[in-house]
């Protein structure tokens, strides 16, 4: 197998990985914010609270099961909270925005575009924050 296809197979893999712990963290995120809207708090702060829950699990799964580590766990921690708080910001900005019209307020459809927006901002900055790399090396 020539390099460039292992390199490539490596990738696939890591996304795959990547998808993975992202659908788990995002069922957690989920979960609470639909917990919390409308019963405790209102759209914006519910998925504040939630989101900020799922990128802790998103961390713990993107650490042990994702990527190699190539920097202090404490470096990449807080490298990867500051790549998180722009996602919670984008996030939190279309929920805020979206959750005005009416028919989109607390629905399943909100959240599914709230976490379609940064598939690829989040994968290529957690993979910098992780392995200090944004692409495969040839």
């Amino acid at each position: 197998m020539s390099v460039w296809m292992e390199k490539a197979r490596q990738l696939v893999m890591m996304k795959a990985k990547y998808a993975t712990a992202s659908a788990i963290a995002t069922a957690v995120d989920y979960t609470l914010y639909l917990m919390l809207v409308d019963r405790v708090f209102s759209p914006a702060p519910s998925n504040v609270i939630s989101y900020t829950c799922g990128v802790l699990v998103n961390f713990v799964l993107q650490r042990f099961f994702v990527f190699e580590l190539q920097r202090r766990a404490s470096h990449a921690f807080l490298l990867a909270m500051l790549v998180s708080l722009g996602g919670m910001a984008i996030s939190t900005g279309i929920v805020a925005g979206l959750s005005m019209l009416a028919f989109l307020h607390s629905t399943s459809l909100l959240q599914t575009l709230r976490h379609r927006h940064c598939i690829f901002y989040n994968f290529y900055f957690k993979r910098y924050v992780f392995e200090k790399a944004f692409c495969v090396s040839y």
